[in-house]
């Protein structure tokens, strides 16, 4: 072979450049990522209140059914029990200042405008204004419609 021909000439072979680093990441991914974890945390914030929701609506329920177990035992006392656990969710879900002072017929416009659709003030509710001051309740007192009103009032309150 001779020297002077071109293909006795001494090439290199093509280098290619270094792979490109994984780290540190490009500003996409940074922004991706702090998309997520703000996703995540809202997500989380969204599912434990939601949970807790849940949470306290099927305790208000328990006691509920707890207060209206025995049907023959329709006393003042237990109108009044009842009566408290409204007026507990209602400080809980609304202004103390728009519920803390209501009593009396008061109290069952604010149930009826709040999720009671008129029962509270003319239906089985009216026992709720009257009867923990009575003696004895009449004897037309339906604990069973008054308890699936109070029901429905509860999970119209707590499911947001």
């Amino acid at each position: 072979m001779n020297p002077d021909t071109p293909s006795a000439l001494q090439l290199r072979d093509i280098h290619l450049p270094a792979e490109p680093s994984w780290w540190p990441p490009a500003p996409g991914w940074w922004l991706l990522a702090v998309l997520l974890l703000v996703l995540l945390v809202w997500t989380t914030r969204f599912v434990l209140r939601r949970y807790r929701l849940y949470r306290q609506r099927q305790q208000l329920l328990a006691m509920l059914d707890a207060l209206t177990r025995q049907p023959g035992d329709v006393t003042p006392k237990a109108i009044s029990e009842l009566s408290i656990l409204l007026r507990r969710l209602a400080l809980m879900r609304f202004p103390r200042q728009q519920v803390a002072a209501l009593t009396g017929n008061e109290w069952l416009r604010f149930l009826d405008n709040s999720g009671g659709d008129g029962r509270f003030s003319d239906g089985p509710g009216q026992v709720l204004a009257t009867g923990p001051y009575q003696p004895a309740l009449p004897a037309d007192v339906d604990l069973a419609a008054l308890s699936a009103l109070m029901r429905e009032w509860i999970n119209k309150n707590m499911s947001h």
